[in-house]
């Protein structure tokens, strides 16, 4: 029969592919003369048809053999990849490898195969699932079973070991990306990637798991193919499993809507995966601590992905402006490198223009970073130096380029002039420009003159704007000046992906500053004295660098010794001595960034020294506070009030993902928490302005045959909602429970199970075997044995850092004039708009019985909390406890809905049943076995199905359906032994009619 990962996962997965317009083949298809090089794993018979179909070319052998030796030579660069990928993007000798417009597939070949050997020597492994292109193994996929023991980690730790083994180094750098899945959905909670499925481009060193969540459903679906059984049946065959066809494990797994699937349709369908191959890969070259260079390998997150589409088909809609508000963190510079490259094609196609791209900043020092991010990339990049550059620049349609790489402009909005305008061409060029606004959030008012000078250099440009934080509210906002939002990726989302952490805030007080906060009221009206001159004396700064150090000291003992902290200081002047008190104490390496302190280059040596980790602390006032990503800064020491959106920029310097952390910390000394409320707020009403108002084991063995059959029978009536009978669904079913206790309890009932099966085995009582499927129930108790598994380790990789800062934290003593006393975490306005959203459907819509009880208690509730206060009107604190309160009542509704589902099911999802079960054992009827009643509810629902498919008619005449279905009921329930009195028969024809009534008018 095989793993139950191959029934359940990768055999459904390769007759998706089949959907999807692959050919699955044989790798032991004799007939087929299937041969392939062991170097490389290309197929020679596939490569060779494609090429010549592609260039149009009658290649031999020969000929193939030796461009594959060519390609050898490139792969066995230490370079991941990289000289493989230019010739696979740009072909060899005058040979293209892939045509990258073939949608269709006429052209290029698209073959899965599995099990395919990756050999050196003794060592091999063979992935579950190998995509070829034109015979080439540019992809491939490994699956586990449902809640399999350390979910997707054990895989990630086995394939990073073997991507790091130099014997690999070939099939490492012709592997552009992988997918690793244990069919699971994805646990938002998690840290680390223990369940679903996720993507990863190939590496050296660490793998970044990726989540990928489809937007455009639709039209990939549109795509999709039927099943056709013969390819079907020859994918079983192959693999030796055409024993599963037709069981219900591998019916259901085949649904194109398993998490397995679906990540298939996302990443492979042709066009998305020419895309990805054409579009989504992307080199970059960075220097580690030791200052060698190294090169990452790096592919589209999904946010980005889609931004692009969002763009094109803004373009193809004639609008040539527009917002994409992507929270900080998220890769808005990987994305303008994915269009320049995208739009440099998409132009000359579909426009017959030549593209020629500008990234627009408003500060210097942004406008290095971003030609050194661009220049990692493999972009070229120009940097204009002053107005008179621009000038001319803007006029000429494009450069020279003999690096065959594309040219970025990068330009400070401050030079652009009135005379920087575009002029007619003298060359028979056209051109099109594309301006990507960096941080457009910032030095873009419609009143001044660098907006209004760059609107006027080309009123024809493409004006891409980039933002985490637009602005908004009264006056003029971001899309009063860019246009209306093309794409948006939220701070709560990316959070969930894993690209960003969450952010707590450590509220702390001064005694120094409440015992002079009268004197220094009273210096400060006389205006003798400024409160920055008071806030960067030596006498108050000492002790504020004492309590920084302290803490600081205590963090890296929580968390560990290679994080880094910056200290926002209140003043350029405090800055100066806050650098001084450091040097005092002599405890940490640190740097002083300020624009006026040393020099350009000395500035940029200390933010790389402090990224590679030989600095430990940054002190700054007003810069850095934007911009600048240093994932192990994790300790933000804010002195400083700084507001709007200004203030989410600077607090995000601290969520990058580092290691495994679950947070960023940020220690307040300005008290920011006002000014927080206030920009969460607005970020709020924004997001609600875009997506609409919505808001024990079996011991006594000495038992009788009638005791067995009697806990026989209990059992099964707590087994009642659950599928045993098919493993895939009860997996399904499982998976979606958190309550650990619940599942605990699920263990014992199957445990009991197992144990009578063996007592009745012992002790010869035969007829009690029809009773039993011992074989499900074993297979039922693996998996909620795996589940309970899955979630000890969740709980364990949660708790594990969380646990020893608080231990640490517990600790303080801290004897200096700070004092800390308060720890909390920062909700993003959109995290409550997420959970506000969540719970709605979880009451709302995911409800199939709004008149239970329960949901009504819970509906109430609901509504209990938003009376409670103004929306508008919460703090962080109340909408912090408003979201635990919303957290709870969802979980309740889920669990509450899980039940209905569950139930439903019993009755092949009809809901009317479900319902009228739920009445039955609700009421005061003699019917309280659920078994019992469950077979003749079906045995109705069968009859009464029936009767109305021979005769659509008779629900529009009430009466009389009503008096034929009370028959129906009475002789079923005289078969089952069961006797109801007229008013019991009432009560059951009531509640069916009602519901088969209302379904009809309702579906009317």
């Amino acid at each position: 029969m095989g793993r139950p990962e191959d029934a359940r996962v990768k055999i459904p997965a390769l007759v998706h592919f089949t959907r999807l317009g692959y050919t699955y083949m044989s790798i032991k298809d004799k007939k087929r003369n299937i041969d392939y090089d062991g170097d490389t794993n290309i197929f020679y018979l596939q490569f060779l048809s494609a090429i010549n179909r592609i260039n149009g070319k009658e290649l031999t052998l020969v000929d193939v053999k030796k461009i594959i030796d060519e390609l050898k030579i490139r792969l066995d660069n230490n370079d991941l990849g990289k000289s493989f990928f230019k010739i696979l993007q740009s072909g060899i000798n005058g040979v293209k490898l892939i045509d990258f417009d073939d949608i269709d597939g006429t052209k290029n070949d698209y073959t899965v195969v599995t099990e395919l050997p990756y050999e050196n020597g003794d060592d091999n492994f063979r992935p579950d699932i190998v995509v070829l292109i034109n015979g080439m193994p540019l992809s491939f996929i490994e699956v586990k079973r449902h809640n399999n023991r350390e979910g997707i980690l054990t895989e990630r730790n086995r394939m990073e070991k073997r991507f790091s083994n130099k014997i690999y180094r070939r099939f490492v750098g012709m592997t552009q990306f992988t997918v690793f899945s244990n069919n699971n959905e994805y646990d938002d909670s998690d840290i680390e990637p223990i369940q679903g499925a996720f993507y990863a481009s190939s590496s050296y060193n660490r793998m970044f798991f990726s989540k990928f969540r489809e937007q455009r459903e639709a039209e990939l679906k549109a795509k999709m193919e039927a099943i056709v059984p013969q390819k079907e049946t020859f994918i079983l065959k192959d693999t030796n499993l055409i024993s599963i066809k037709g069981t219900p494990e591998y019916v259901s797994s085949l649904s194109e809507n398993s998490p397995t699937n679906r990540i298939i349709t996302s990443l492979y369908t042709k066009e998305r995966f020419l895309f990805l191959l054409r579009y989504g890969i992307c080199y970059k070259t960075t220097t580690n601590k030791d200052g060698i260079i190294e090169i990452e390998k790096h592919i589209m997150r999904y946010p980005q992905l889609f931004a692009t589409l969002a763009i094109r088909d803004k373009l193809r809609e004639g609008i040539r402006k527009g917002v994409v508000w992507h929270t900080q963190g998220s890769g808005k510079t990987a994305l303008a490198y994915s269009n320049v490259r995208f739009l440099t094609d998409y132009f000359s196609k579909e426009e017959g223009k030549i593209a020629k791209f500008y990234f627009i900043v408003d500060r210097l020092d942004l406008a290095v970073q971003a030609k050194n991010e661009f220049e990692a990339r493999g972009l070229k990049v120009k940097l204009i130096k002053d107005k008179k550059e621009f000038v001319t620049d803007i006029i000429n349609p494009g450069e020279s380029n003999t690096s065959g790489k594309i040219t970025m402009t990068v330009i400070n909005i401050q030079k652009f002039s009135k005379d920087s305008v575009t002029k007619p061409s003298d060359y028979n060029i056209d051109v099109q420009r594309v301006y990507f606004l960096d941080e457009a959030h910032r030095s873009y008012n419609p009143t001044g003159s660098f907006l209004a000078n760059l609107m006027g250099s080309d009123r024809n440009a493409v004006q891409i704007a980039l933002t985490g934080t637009p602005l908004i509210g009264d006056g003029y906002n971001t899309k009063d000046v860019f246009g209306n939002y093309i794409h948006k990726y939220y701070y709560n989302q990316s959070i969930a992906d894993g690209y960003t952490l969450k952010l707590i805030r450590e509220e702390i007080e001064t005694s120094y500053k409440n015992q002079m906060k009268e004197t220094l009221d009273q210096i400060v009206k006389k205006g003798s004295i400024a409160k920055k001159d008071i806030y960067s004396h030596p006498k108050f700064v000492e002790k504020m660098v004492d309590y920084i150090v302290q803490d600081f000291t205590e963090g890296r003992t929580a968390l560990d010794s290679s994080i880094g902290a910056m200290i926002v200081c209140d003043s350029s002047e405090q800055a100066i001595e806050v650098d001084k008190q450091l040097e005092r104490l002599s405890v940490y390496t640190h740097a002083l960034v300020l624009y006026n302190e040393g020099t350009k280059q000395e500035r940029k040596n200390d933010q790389d020294e402090f990224k590679k980790g030989n600095i430990d602390i940054l002190v700054v006032y007003n810069m850095l506070l934007t911009g600048f990503d240093a994932p192990r800064l994790k300790k933000q020491y804010l002195a400083r009030m700084i507001k709007a959106h200004n203030l989410l920029q600077t607090l995000t310097r601290v969520n990058r993902p580092y290691k495994d952390y679950h947070y960023g910390y940020v220690v307040d000394f300005a008290n920011i928490k006002d000014e927080f409320d206030k920009t969460n707020k607005a970020y709020f009403d924004e997001l609600q302005s875009e997506l609409g108002d919505e808001v024990q084991n079996y011991s006594n063995i000495f038992k009788s045959k009638e005791e067995i059959e009697k806990d026989l029978e209990n059992v099964k009536n707590q087994l009642f909602l659950y599928d045993t009978s098919n493993v895939v669904n009860f997996i399904n079913q499982i998976s979606e429970i958190d309550d650990k206790k619940q599942l605990i309890d699920l263990r014992k009932v199957l445990e009991n199970y197992k144990a009578m099966y063996n007592l009745i085995r012992l002790y010869g009582y035969q007829d009690l075997y029809e009773h039993f499927n011992v074989e499900n129930a074993i297979k039922c108790l693996n998996e909620v044995n795996n589940r309970i598994n899955i979630i000890n380790l969740k709980n364990s990789l949660d708790s594990a850092e969380d646990m020893s800062h608080v231990l640490n934290m517990a600790l303080d003593q801290i004897d200096f004039q700070f004092r800390k006393i308060k720890e909390e975490e920062l909700i993003i306005a959109d995290a409550f708009r997420d959970i506000l959203e969540q719970t709605r459907k979880e009451i709302v819509d995911r409800c199939l019985d709004p008149k239970d009880p329960e949901y009504i208690s819970l509906l109430d509730e609901l509504k209990r909390v938003f009376k409670k206060k103004n929306i508008e009107e919460l703090t962080s604190d109340e909408m912090k406890q408003m979201m635990s309160e919303l957290d709870a009542l969802k979980k309740r509704a889920k669990k509450r809905n899980l039940a209905d589902r569950m139930l439903a099911a019993k009755y092949s999802g009809d809901v009317k049943y479900m319902r009228t079960h739920k009445r039955i054992m609700g009421s005061v009827l003699p019917i309280t076995n659920a078994i019992t009643l469950h077979r003749i509810l079906m045995t109705i629902k069968s009859k009464t199905d029936d009767q109305i498919a021979h005769n659509e008619n008779i629900l529009d005449n009430e009466d009389y359906f009503f008096k034929s279905l009370q028959s129906v009921i009475l002789r079923t329930c005289m078969s089952e032994k069961v006797k109801l009195d007229k008013s019991q028969l009432l009560f059951i024809d009531n509640c069916l009619s009602k519901e088969y009534i209302t379904e009809r008018n309702w579906v009317s």
